[in-house]
């Protein structure tokens, strides 16, 4: 894989498991990849933390960066919350996540 490619696996709300590659150096989040793959990601707000429409859950032990007040406020009103409940648009494409597994929260 090219220097700027990492790996993540996004799970869909079937259980169906993506491979995908996402550029560290275009500045993406999450969010952006999924939408860019066609995954069903609405990113309604546009990446701002203010419709929880890109919620997906952790499910690899990766260190992401704190979640910002904005972030956990727009989750303490989502629907379907858990514990590893992440914005996808407040996960920034980095090599530091390489080789994530994420679950698409369900459709509220």
């Amino acid at each position: 894989m090219p220097d700027n490619l990492i790996s993540v696996t996004i799970i869909d709300r079937e259980g169906i498991s993506h491979e995908l590659e996402a550029p560290t150096d275009m500045n993406m989040n999450i969010m952006e990849v999924c939408k860019s793959y066609e995954l069903p990601v609405e990113g309604t707000c546009g990446g701002m933390a203010m419709c929880a429409s890109c919620q997906c859950y952790l499910e690899s032990d990766h260190e992401l960066e704190e979640q910002s007040d904005d972030e956990l406020d727009m989750l303490d009103q989502a629907f379907f919350v858990e514990d590893n409940s992440r914005l996808g648009c407040q996960i920034p494409v980095s090599e530091n996540i390489d080789g994530i597994v994420l679950r698409l929260a369900p459709e509220a």
